[in-house]
């Protein structure tokens, strides 16, 4: 129930906060530099960016809550699972680094 309502607020909350985005014309700068159909584009690109940001929140999140809880369970096993949990959380960095690169490149 409580994963429903986290994600029904979660999309709200992106339609509110994003729409007055997206109803903006372009200005002048934007006609100028980039054009009409490209600076719409980079819109785009920034919400794609953000939910790999996002994604990789809460899977780093995850992480945490995860090693915390094992090591009030075995508390003689935490530096290992302290190690465990660095390399995880960075290998989901890495993920959601490419995941922005990708947006911005294509």
């Amino acid at each position: 129930m409580y994963r429903i309502l986290f994600a029904l607020v979660f999309v709200m909350g992106g339609v509110l906060f994003c729409s007055p985005t997206f109803a903006q014309e372009g200005g002048i700068a934007g006609e100028l530099l980039l054009g009409q159909a490209q600076a719409a584009e980079w819109k785009f690109l920034a919400v794609g960016a953000g939910l790999a940001v996002v994604g990789a929140g809460l899977g780093i999140g995850k992480i945490g809550g995860a090693a915390c809880e094992s090591m009030a369970r075995q508390p003689e096993m935490a530096s290992q699972i302290q190690s465990a949990g660095i390399i995880f959380a960075a290998l989901i960095e890495g993920a959601a680094f490419a995941a922005i690169l990708l947006c911005l490149v294509f």
